[in-house]
């Protein structure tokens, strides 16, 4: 039988539930797990997190909104991502971690062999822990390092610290999807990853939604793109100061970019197509909570390779949906 999937969402998790949960994960019958937004014992808690350390189908975690809220429960999470080989993909978003909670969990997760997927926004994090990620994103040559990383909402990072995000993602040799929206990011910050964005070979979307851009951002990407050869297919500028007219231009340079691939580049038939990771954006929607003030929506984004300006979030690295 296929893994299946398990989710559940702003709910009181009963202890027979969280058995049940417990049950199915040591039975290897769990791909992904979903409890975003639940309500578990302390006790509960570390029971799941023993199973999951001991999961071998286990893809995606999702502990979005508050689940994981306390140290004792960081350094929990930390022990079953030691013992964990499966996962790839782990959503922490709205989880006070703090970099306290980074520092717990930084062993963990940058030893991890599959993770490829990490969703740290809105964990009110700051340069340290900020540090530490950028260790995640190892120089071009080295290990393999994260896909996808998601850092929304964290405004405790100063300028230093997304500088040195700017140098790593530069340097980067894996990373195609950052989600920065909702950062207090500025013009000057967003030079310096306009930079990054043209030294990058890899990176596909970046999103930059609420960030406080004007004009002047707008045309130093516009610049960028119309002048020099990038792999960005997507920058999401929604939310700022910014002329509908310059957006556009961007959108439609970085569709005739798309368009130019998909037309040049052949097609894989070989045995080895289906047994890499694809392209994050030829495949399925993230599972992650994108932050808009005063609530928290669910993102959906539909029609993979679509280029837009008012979502373009990466595709998730797993094939499950959550509604």
């Amino acid at each position: 039988m296929l893994p299946a999937s398990i989710q559940i969402t702003g709910e009181l998790l009963s202890a027979a539930e969280v058995q049940d949960i417990c049950e199915s994960l040591k039975e290897d019958s769990v791909r992904l797990l979903s409890v975003r937004g639940c309500q578990l014992s302390d006790r509960d808690f570390a029971r799941i997190c023993r199973s999951v350390s001991e999961s071998r189908s286990l893809a995606q975690l999702n502990l979005n909104l508050g689940v994981v809220c306390s140290i004792s429960r960081t350094r929990q999470l930390a022990e079953a991502l030691k013992n964990n080989r499966s996962l790839q993909t782990l959503f922490l978003h709205g989880c006070p971690l703090l970099d306290a909670g980074l520092v717990t969990l930084n062993t963990a997760l940058t030893t991890h062999p599959g993770l490829v997927c990490l969703d740290l926004g809105d964990c009110m994090l700051g340069d340290e822990a900020l540090a530490l990620i950028c260790g995640m994103l190892p120089p071009d040559g080295a290990k393999s390092g994260l896909r996808e990383l998601t850092l929304s909402a964290n405004p405790g990072i100063s300028f230093k610290g997304w500088s040195r995000l700017s140098i790593a993602v530069a340097h980067s040799s894996q990373l195609r999807v950052l989600n920065l929206d909702y950062n207090p990011l500025g013009d000057q910050i967003a030079g310096m990853l306009a930079v990054a964005v043209a030294s990058s070979r890899t990176l596909e979307v970046l999103d930059l939604e609420g960030t406080g851009l004007t004009n002047h951002s707008a045309q130093v990407f516009l610049d960028m793109v119309q002048n020099y050869p990038t792999s960005l297919r997507v920058l999401v500028l929604t939310e700022n100061n910014i002329s509908p007219e310059l957006q556009q231009q961007i959108c439609d340079l970085l569709s005739e970019g798309d368009d130019d691939d998909r037309e040049t580049s052949p097609i894989n038939t070989g045995p080895n197509r289906n047994s890499i990771l694809l392209p994050i954006r030829d495949k399925y929607q993230p599972i992650r909570d994108k932050y808009q003030p005063p609530i928290w929506l669910p993102h959906s984004n539909s029609a993979p390779q679509t280029l837009t300006l008012t979502s373009g979030l990466g595709d998730s690295l797993l094939g499950e949906t959550e509604m």
